[in-house]
């Protein structure tokens, strides 16, 4: 329908024009004359000769014009050689302006000209320089510069000048990791200049953001483009490594990562050489080849040793990586414990927002060290050397704000205490884990806040470049078009075709401006989309905790030691899967069945005398083939069990069934014989019937926005299970992709 109306609209216009001529019922007549200064009638040639009505032309080096125009139009004459003066045509004698305060010396106004001209190269440059200078400390104000670099290059601006403004922009959100902006960029920046550089960066930005097809097609070619620098060869040769091994193509990434190699060893360029080692490493241990990975890593220890102590701690950490990934664990807490003293030893005269020391990566810190220590001492049972770390780790990470590692390490060290069998520690440190666990939910909450604030920010600053770039486009269009009217007064045999063509590329450019604004629309109605689960995902998250938590004090109120342990213990396994799928938007059916399994055991365990339950999955159907919206069915099961069954006066039974209706269709029925929805309602305080339940309202929320993004994957329906308004059954049907 908007389609069809654009259709109209368009057609509309170029009627409208083709025929404005002759239904206006204006005059038009063709004007000439001639702009000379007053002083000594010295002809002025360059002068901008423009009509209200939208026309423009130049003078010639004899000063004079001819320009199009109605009877009753405003000409106007701008130079910077004089004031700015102005004609009103009343007949189509010829126009003869006679300006004041013009005198210069042939020599002097080409001096004049080149030195506005250079002001604006110079500024345009100014405002890079400055974005630059911002890059890595506030993305908005380096983006305004930008902008301001744009706007100095004035209607007919230097393609090279707006394709070196237009890639500063894309290393800006290449930098900031906004790699689909990034791209955006590099590619505008193509159109208005073709360079090595421009392309080697879009290849790298395709790579970076999972495009590694694009990025191979982007890099391959340059390979055999001559005069290269050797860094910029390096860069193409392990661009096309990096996207090989995304691919899974490891024998070919190999290859471009020891081409690179060679021609990094070859120019001496050290700090790429103990890079690509360390590629080739990873790439070997991808394959399983450990042999020949632990060599390339032995390499990238001893070359690290040779430069600056920050590159040694980053490549101590990641062979310390490997090791724990093949249970070297020895091997690895003795590179960490290389790693805290070589950080022991830096200077801390510039710290990061993380606290990190300057010229780390932001996850190389002592208390994440610590850590991970503590973890490889726990792998091999020696508990007593773990603890000590992990509560360092702890105390770092406390004084740091570094809530990630806090929670993590309180968690390990609870599980110490626990493997110990000191009972009362393990529990005072897991209750100091959920509320470092409700901390970093609340910070979360916060972050997601502050990017979706800076999403807006960074699109409205792009719209005002992209704005920018259109007013550009549109001035050059009417100076060319302007030009071309010109011509065709000269060439009356030609008039109307030229104005057809003209007013086609009109219609084209509006179509493409309408198709790039509905597309712009359609994107950022998918980002809000993501933003919006994002956050319901995490809402949901702590309130089935606290939920749960509920369970673990009735154990603890009865002084049921055994059953609080095993609970616990439960609870815990349960936390974590959780905690790990809880930034996805889908999981393996298979693990989320294993979660329920799990979630109605510990319920049963404090039920037990109000229902048993059963979970049955049909022997034909390929569960693993599907995916399903993690913790989607735990509320419906959670009302089964405290709205349904609790309140059963003999034992229920709760019954999850999962069984095929197509080949690309499940069902999933959860049912129980309780009291049903009309009897639990009526059971409610008054203050609960004023209080919608927030686990449902979430479900409803996730399933509409899950449906709008995946096209009705998810379909939800629920009924009583009798005739009697008793039990009730929740149908779930889950499609495949």
């Amino acid at each position: 329908m908007v389609r069809s109306k654009f259709i109209v609209f368009l057609c509309s216009l170029f009627t409208m024009v083709a025929f404005s001529q002759q239904q206006d019922g204006r005059k038009w007549v063709e004007i000439k004359g001639s702009v000379k200064g007053k002083e000594n009638y010295e002809p002025i040639s360059g002068v901008d000769v423009s009509t209200d009505s939208g026309y423009y032309t130049t003078t010639n080096s004899l000063g004079e014009f001819r320009i199009r125009a109605a009877i009753g139009d405003m000409l106007i004459f701008e130079s910077g050689e004089f004031e700015t003066a102005r004609h009103r045509i009343t007949s189509e004698e010829d126009v003869d302006v006679l300006v004041e305060g013009y005198a210069p010396s042939r020599s002097s106004k080409k001096e004049k000209k080149l030195s506005s001209i250079s002001r604006k190269v110079e500024n345009h440059q100014r405002f890079l320089d400055s974005a630059n200078q911002y890059k890595r400390t506030d993305l908005e104000k380096s983006i305004d510069f930008i902008a301001q670099s744009i706007s100095q290059l004035g209607k007919r601006g230097n393609k090279t000048e707006l394709s070196n403004s237009l890639t500063a922009l894309g290393e800006i959100y290449l930098y900031h990791q906004q790699y689909d902006l990034a791209i955006s960029s590099f590619k505008d920046a193509l159109t208005a200049r073709r360079t090595v550089k421009i392309e080697l960066l879009l290849g790298q930005a395709h790579i970076l953001n999972g495009e590694f097809e694009h990025g191979e097609s982007m890099l391959a070619p340059l390979v055999d483009v001559n005069g290269l620098v050797p860094y910029q060869r390096i860069e193409i040769y392990e661009g096309l490594g990096d996207a090989n091994k995304g691919l899974g193509d490891v024998q070919k990434a190999l290859e471009f990562y020891q081409e690179a190699l060679q021609i990094a060893e070859k120019n001496q360029i050290s700090p790429k050489v103990i890079d690509l080692n360390s590629k080739i490493a990873d790439t070997y241990a991808r394959d399983n080849r450990l042999v020949e990975a632990e060599g390339f890593f032995a390499n990238s220890l001893n070359l690290s040793k040779q430069v600056a102590p920050e590159r040694q701690i980053q490549e101590n950490e990641k062979v310390a990586d490997f090791y724990n990934e093949k249970n070297r664990y020895e091997d690895e807490i003795q590179l960490r414990k290389q790693s805290l003293n070589e950080l022991q030893q830096l200077p801390s005269v510039s710290v990061n927002k993380d606290n990190a020391t300057a010229g780390l990566p932001d996850s190389i810190t002592s208390q994440q060290i610590n850590y991970k220590i503590g973890r490889a001492y726990i792998a091999q049972d020696k508990l007593d050397e773990a603890i000590p770390y992990l509560q360092k780790s702890i105390v770092e990470a406390d004084s740091e704000d570094d809530l990630v590692v806090q929670k993590d390490a309180t968690r390990r060290l609870s599980e110490a205490y626990r493997y110990k069998g000191d009972f009362a520690k393990a529990l005072e440190t897991y209750q100091d884990y959920v509320a470092v666990v409700d901390s970093l939910y609340a910070r979360k909450e916060q972050e997601i806040s502050r990017a979706a604030r800076l999403n807006r920010e960074i699109a409205t600053k792009q719209n005002r470049i992209s704005s920018l770039e259109q007013e550009r486009e549109l001035s050059q269009s009417k100076y060319s078009l302007a030009l071309t009217e010109q011509q065709l007064f000269e060439e009356a045999s030609k008039r109307q075709k030229w104005i057809i063509y003209s007013l086609i590329f009109g219609m084209v450019l509006m179509a493409l401006t309408a198709f790039l604004f509905y597309r712009n629309n359609q994107q950022q109605k998918l980002a809000n989309n993501l933003l919006a689960l994002k956050s319901l995902r995490t809402q949901m998250n702590p309130h089935f905790i606290f939920n749960a938590l509920n369970s673990v004090n009735n154990f603890i109120a009865k002084s049921d030691e055994r059953s609080a342990n095993r609970f616990l213990s439960d609870f815990s396994v349960l936390m974590r899967s959780v905690l790990e799928n809880s930034e996805e938007d889908f999981i393996p059916l298979p693990k989320e069945l294993e979660l329920l399994e799990l979630y109605v055991r510990l319920e049963h365990s404090r039920f037990s005398d109000k229902f048993d339950f059963s979970i049955e999955v049909d022997d034909n159907i390929d569960v693993e083939a599907f995916e399903i919206p993690p913790m989607l069915l735990q509320p419906y099961i959670e009302n089964a069990i405290w709205h349904g069954l609790r309140y059963k006066e003999e034992k229920g039974f709760l019954k999850i069934n999962v069984s095929e209706v197509t080949k690309d269709k499940l069902k999933i029925v959860i049912e129980d014989d309780g009291i049903g929805r009309k009897r639990s309602a009526a059971l409610k305080t008054e203050n609960q019937k004023k209080q919608k339940s927030k686990g449902m309202g979430n479900i409803k929320k996730r399933i509409q926005i899950l449906n709008d993004m995946y096209k009705n994957k998810v379909e939800v329906s629920i009924a009583d299970l009798k005739e009697d308004q008793t039990g009730t059954r929740v149908t779930l049907n889950l499609r495949k992709d």
